[in-house]
């Protein structure tokens, strides 16, 4: 009867486990400028929302690229994005604007390119 009960927990603490999400939904962005070089510390802001997007306010995340032109965010809902990078005068208006709907529980990758 011992084992039975063991078992039966064991049972019931692995299908709690199942439930927990092991792997949250990221998005990692690289941006680039024409010519394919990695832009380093550009300002990339993600916006819920097209209207959020063209009015450039409320970014559910903004940052800035790091020395391999890359910005990580996690913990992202799977949903599509309006994504802005800009540094300098070079940015993205007009071109790779908006993501996919985002794959949960992975890393979803996209590359942006900057132009004048």
């Amino acid at each position: 009867m011992k084992k039975i009960a063991a078992i039966l927990l064991l049972v019931i603490a692995l299908f709690s486990l199942a439930s927990f999400q092991l792997f949250k939904t990221n998005l990692r962005i690289t941006v680039r400028n024409e010519l394919g070089n990695i832009e380093s510390g550009a300002t990339v802001a993600v916006y819920k929302s097209k209207e959020d997007y063209e009015k450039s306010s409320n970014p559910v995340a903004l940052d800035k690229t790091d020395d391999k032109g890359i910005v990580t965010y996690d913990n992202m809902d799977a949903i599509v994005y309006y994504v802005t990078a800009e540094k300098g005068d070079r940015n993205n208006f007009g071109a790779g604007e908006k993501t996919e709907p985002l794959t949960p529980n992975k890393t979803n990758k996209m590359t942006i390119i900057i132009s004048e």
